[in-house]
C-alpha cells in the first residue's frame, strides 16, 4: 500500500540492539544513531559496511559524471557490492538508477522522515528502491526538509559503506562533507578525477591531491574490494588524431561541428576519425546525434 507521499509503509522503527541493526557500520560515529526509520527491506543493512560502498557527488553534475555514477553503480551491483547514497538529484540518482538497473541492491538515506521524497521529483525512484532495496532515516516520518539535515545524513551514508567515491563535487559540497566523515571512520575514499578548470570537480581533485584513491577505470573501482574486472578498461592505444579526439570527449558528449571546430580539423576528418573509434566499440553516438566515449568505466 502506498502512503500519501508514494512510499511504501508503514515505516519500521529500528534501534540499536535490533536485528538488522547496523553495530559495526556506526561504531565510531561522534554523534551516534538512536535509531532509524526503514522502508524495504532491512537485512540489507546486515552487509554495511562490508560489501557496501557509497557514490556521491554533485547535484549539478555533468553528463559524463552521470554516465560514470551510472556505469561504477551498476558494476558494483554485479559485483553484489551495495550502493548507498541519499537520493538527490544528479549523481545520487545515478547511482540508485544504476544498481536498480543491474538488479542489485541500493540504500537511500534521506535527511527527510523515511515517508518523504526529497526532491519531490524523485518520488517514483524514492518508490523503486523502497520496493527492492532501501529506504532509511534517522528523523521521524513526516519530517520536511529543514537546516542542517542533510549534513547530517551524510555521516550515515559515510557509515554504512566500506568505500565512499566522490565522482564530482565542488569544494564545498555534501560529497566532500560525506568524504570527510568516511575518513574520519578510517574507511577508503576514492574520486573521479575531473577537468582542473570544471567546478564540478574541484572538490572531487582537491580529495585526490590530499590522498584519496583515484579511480580512472572499473578495476580501480572494483580493486577497493578486491574484485577484478572484466574485460579491457585500460586506456586504448590510438593514433595521433584518434588520440585527439578521444581526449576531447572526456568532458561529456560533443556533436560533430563542435569536435571539427575546437580541434581544428575538417568535418570530414572528424566523421572518418570518428568512424574508426565506433568500429572498435571506443565511442557511440546518442540518439540526438552527439558523440560521446562508449562508457570510459565500463567493463
Amino acid at each position: 500500500m502506498l502512503g500519501e507521499n508514494g512510499a511504501e509503509g508503514p515505516a519500521e522503527r529500528l534501534r540499536p540492539g535490533d536485528p538488522w541493526w547496523p553495530t559495526a557500520a556506526f561504531d565510531g560515529l561522534r554523534e551516534p544513531v538512536s535509531g532509524l526509520y526503514l522502508l524495504g527491506r532491512g537485512m540489507v543493512l546486515q552487509r554495511a559496511p562490508r560489501r557496501s560502498v557509497a557514490i556521491v557527488g554533485t547535484r549539478d553534475a555533468s553528463p559524463y559524471g552521470m554516465r560514470v555514477a551510472d556505469e561504477l553503480a551498476r558494476a558494483f551491483a554485479r559485483a553484489g557490492i551495495a550502493v548507498v547514497s541519499g537520493l538527490a538529484r544528479g549523481i545520487d540518482s545515478a547511482a540508485h538508477r544504476g544498481a536498480l538497473a543491474a538488479n542489485g541492491e541500493t540504500i537511500a538515506v534521506l535527511g527527510t522522515g523515511v515517508d518523504v521524497p526529497y526532491p519531490v521529483g524523485h518520488r517514483a525512484l524514492h518508490r523503486e528502491i523502497a520496493a527492492s532495496g532501501l529506504v532509511l532515516s534517522e528523523r521521524a516520518p513526516g519530517s520536511r526538509a529543514a537546516p542542517g539535515c542533510f549534513p547530517r545524513r551524510n555521516r550515515i551514508i559515510a557509515a554504512l559503506a566500506e568505500v565512499t567515491i566522490v565522482v564530482e563535487a565542488p569544494f564545498k559540497s555534501g560529497a566532500v562533507n560525506t568524504a570527510t566523515q568516511a575518513l574520519e571512520l578510517g574507511r577508503v575514499v576514492a574520486a573521479v578525477p575531473g577537468p582542473i578548470d570544471s567546478a564540478r570537480s574541484a572538490g572531487s581533485n582537491l580529495l585526490l591531491r590530499d590522498g584519496a584513491q583515484v579511480i580512472t577505470d572499473l578495476s580501480d573501482a572494483l580493486g577497493l574490494f578486491g574484485v577484478v574486472a572484466d574485460g579491457p578498461v585500460a586506456a586504448p592505444e590510438l593514433g595521433y588524431d584518434e588520440g585527439r579526439v578521444w581526449e576531447s570527449l572526456e568532458g561529456g558528449s560533443s556533436s560533430i561541428e563542435s569536435l571539427a571546430d575546437r580541434l581544428g580539423m575538417s568535418i570530414r576528418q572528424v566523421l572518418s576519425v570518428c568512424s574508426r573509434l565506433e568500429i572498435r566499440g571506443l565511442i557511440e553516438c546518442g540518439s540526438d546525434g552527439s558523440l560521446r566515449r562508449a562508457l570510459a568505466l565500463s567493463t
